[in-house]
């Protein structure tokens, strides 16, 4: 019912910035949350930053002060902003969404993107 599509993952430099896009599609009724995620080889998915259905905005203590997302709610848009880039930045990063949805009746699940690599390295 509903399709994420990630942009923007590059190779930056340490310091650099990137900045991510993800564009939600489908039958959408309403974007409960929506944010990002990373995965590394051998890791687990850990949370990057995300919009909560309370309209506040939860940081991995790693990425706080370097890291803003913002949501385009009109566009279906979610945008991770990434500067003072790491080399521990370096991962997949998997756009994240909560949605309800409108498909013969109102349903609400979780969607992932397919990611987008981020590499950070001089």
């Amino acid at each position: 019912q509903v399709q994420l599509a990630e942009s923007g993952g590059a190779l930056a430099q340490p310091g650099g910035s990137l900045r991510l896009s993800c564009t939600a599609s489908g039958k959408i009724y309403k974007i409960n949350a929506m944010g990002w995620y990373r995965q590394t080889p051998g890791n687990q998915r850990e949370l990057v930053a995300t919009t909560t259905t309370d309209s506040s905005t939860n940081y991995a203590d790693s990425v706080k002060g370097r890291f803003t997302l913002t949501t385009d709610s009109a566009k279906n848009m979610a945008y991770l902003q990434m500067n003072s880039l790491k080399p521990e930045d370096t991962a997949v990063y998997y756009c994240h969404a909560d949605v309800t949805y409108i498909d013969g009746g109102i349903g609400r699940d979780v969607y992932w993107g397919r990611g987008t690599q981020v590499t950070v390295s001089s």
